[in-house]
């Protein structure tokens, strides 16, 4: 109950104390938000930096921290002028504009209070602030086409000057153009990429029931076919590679071009396709012996995934359940993501002495800008300003805040790991179901998927949280050793790093033993309705007491599985290959034009290999149901009229004669 609490309280502070506007609006120097709709600034959405020169880096800017004053605009400057020069002239009307409103007028006082701006030059927005237009002209800095410009003292000075205070910039700005070309791709090729992660969909379902008549077939099908596509892939490559290696230009390495955001440079290397044959070679390499040492094991498989693909035949719905943990999913991230935001923003408007040089022993200090001119700061700083620094506070909320988002973080793995075990109890309670039935498919309850889901929330939620709640601990510990190896990246304690690095791969093999576990627990729980821990140590010496079934099946039934995953998401990967690079001639005119056809393509592999994991996640949950029932069935029952087996006879007999087949081995 103290952490239900401790969860409330996170959950209200941060929601009350929050505004998300904090993070939404750029704030000028006055703590006024920029673009909010019913202020003055309504109209006035980019935030526009008086000195540019005084900014540091982007990361200032970005973080609403630069030295100079801020002020909201309603667009960004498009010419270079100086106070000086604009001053009574009839450029005077085009300059104001970027001045504080009400200001006086008079050359004096607008230089002794900082009014308006000593300089502008041409800027666009970015991220709702001005900064300066770079553009790279055959190897030359330019803003306007020009390389010289007057600071507010009328000096010249080059614009590299202003590359050096906005370092890195004109980098953020490539990447905003990269990502408007991927954004273009995705609007013109989104149709297409929906078919080709519907073709997956399909082809999943039809694949894990055709399993139940053709699992033989289809299972070694799998083997040849990923065997026979990795295989292509390195023929390709090494046609590639060895059509590059006679032309000019194409034996550069790839450290010598750099990071280039044009991925299609690298595809004219030699020595690029020269690493993907190798990078294929070994995948190939690992693959074939695996089956070498795993077939005598892969007959026992075919058996087991023949009767999960029965047991799925006999309840469809169950293929349906991971659209439910996905928007389960969906509202735990969502989740998290509000509070982050409502913590991140709340607090209150920080002002912060800035002085016009760095001698002032008043620098940075925190300071009230309706009481700023009646202090000494004033005097002793003179042309000081009281500017709007960053949002945050004093109180033991604002202290506790890093905390806060720690224990949002923790809450965040909490809840994914639980409604992920909630889709674990649910499918092993439809599955035991199954199983347990002893006249299939006439014994099987009505609705099975809907009745263990009910059984889960009703009487199992504890559970599921307890074991969630182990889990998340041990994830959470990860990320901090993470970030202390992120930390330590640079330090010389080579005994620190060394523990470290025996920290982090104790607590990752930790992470698995206990997912394991509590996946095995989950199924126990939803057979018996025990608690957590007494279903963990049942299964786990239920486990131990099979062990030689379990390394026959638990690990070759996954690495077919995953076989079959890569098959599909590969095969419909190579057809989105040759279809957005127009190699099919039938539909080249239906293409869609792209910048960068790795964008719809890299979109479908992964949405396929997302989409076959979650049909095939259901059927890893039912193959490793069935088997510690199976398990179960051999330890309460010896085949009698009085104790029956509940298994089917084939799947007895196939799976007595693995057992003998491995202790045979194992005496060998």
């Amino acid at each position: 109950m103290c952490v239900e609490c401790v969860f409330l309280i996170d959950m209200h502070t941060s929601w009350i104390h929050g505004d998300p506007r904090k993070v939404v609006y750029p704030t000028d120097s006055h703590g006024q938000f920029c673009g909010h709709q019913n202020t003055p600034n309504a109209n006035k959405a980019i935030l526009f930096y008086f000195n540019m020169l005084k900014c540091a880096n982007p990361a200032v800017l970005i973080n609403l921290q630069c030295p100079t004053t801020q002020l909201c605009v309603s667009k960004c400057p498009d010419r270079f002028a100086t106070l000086l020069d604009a001053w009574n002239t009839k450029n005077w009307d085009y300059y104001k504009q970027f001045c504080k409103p009400g200001f006086e007028i008079g050359i004096a006082e607008v230089i002794r209070d900082e009014d308006c701006p000593s300089m502008i030059v041409p800027s666009r927005p970015f991220l709702q602030r001005c900064f300066p237009d770079f553009i790279t002209r055959n190897g030359i800095l330019t803003v306007a086409n020009q390389t010289i410009f007057k600071d507010g003292d009328n000096n010249q000075r080059s614009v590299s000057d202003l590359k050096d205070a906005a370092k890195g910039i004109a980098n953020l700005l490539n990447a905003k153009e990269v990502g408007m070309k991927i954004f273009e791709d995705y609007a013109n090729s989104w149709d297409w990429i929906l078919i080709g992660l519907i073709i997956t969909m399909v082809v999943s379902l039809v694949f894990i029931l055709l399993l139940r008549y053709t699992a033989g077939v289809l299972l070694w099908l799998i083997i040849f076919g990923v065997i026979a596509v990795v295989g292509y892939g390195i023929w390709h490559c090494y046609w590639e590679y060895s059509t590059l290696s006679g032309k000019p230009g194409a034996n550069v390495t790839i450290s010598d071009i750099g990071f280039h955001t044009d991925f299609s440079i690298y595809l004219e290397l030699s020595q690029t396709w020269l690493i993907f044959m190798i990078s294929l070679s070994v995948i190939e390499a690992i693959v074939v012996i695996m089956l070498i040492f795993l077939r005598m094991r892969l007959r026992i498989a075919i058996a087991l995934l023949k009767e999960g693909s029965k047991a799925i035949s006999y309840i469809m719905s169950t293929l349906f359940y991971p659209i439910i943990t996905f928007f389960l999913l969906a509202i735990c991230i969502a989740y998290w993501a509000v509070t982050a935001v409502f913590l991140a923003s709340s607090g209150n408007a920080v002002y912060k002495v800035t002085p016009t040089d760095d001698k002032c022993m008043y620098a940075n200090h925190t300071c009230n800008p309706k009481t700023f001119s009646q202090t000494n700061f004033t005097k002793v700083c003179p042309g000081s300003q009281c500017m709007f620094a960053f949002y945050g506070g004093e109180s033991v909320y604002h202290r506790y805040i890093l905390v806060l988002h720690l224990f949002n973080l923790f809450v965040f793995l909490w809840l994914v790991n639980f409604t992920i075990a909630l889709g674990q109890c649910t499918l092993a309670g439809a599955f035991a179901s199954y199983y347990w039935a002893l006249k299939k498919p006439n014994d099987i309850p009505a609705c099975p998927l809907y009745s263990s889901f009910s059984r889960a929330i009703r009487y199992h939620t504890g559970s599921l949280a307890f074991g969630s709640l182990i889990l998340a601990v041990v994830q959470m510990i990860r990320i901090v050793l993470e970030y202390l190896d992120h930390k330590l990246k640079g330090s010389q304690k080579a005994i620190a790093r060394f523990l470290l690095c025996c920290l982090k791969c104790c607590f990752w093999c930790l992470e698995h033993f206990i997912k394991f576990i509590n996946r095995n627990a989950y199924i126990m729980i939803a057979i018996y309705g025990k608690n957590f821990c007494t279903s963990s140590k049942d299964a786990f010496f239920l486990l131990m007491r099979n062990v030689i079934r379990v390394a026959v099946l638990d690990k070759v039934t996954d690495f077919l599985l995953f076989l079959g995953k890569l098959l599909i998401s590969g095969s419909v990967g190579v057809l989105a290959f040759f279809f957005f690079t127009r190699k099919i001639p039938v539909i080249q005119e239906e293409v869609p034009s792209l910048n960068y056809y790795w964008v719809p393509l890299l979109t479908v592999i992964f949405g396929s290999y997302m989409i076959a994991d979650g049909f095939f996640n259901v059927y890893s949950m039912c193959v490793d149901t069935l088997f510690l029932c199976f398990c179960e069935d051999l330890e309460r029952n010896d085949g009698s009229s009085s104790r029956p087996y509940y298994m089917s006879p084939g799947l007895h007999k196939i799976l007595r004669k693995g057992e003998e087949g491995a202790k045979l081995c194992a005496a060998s």
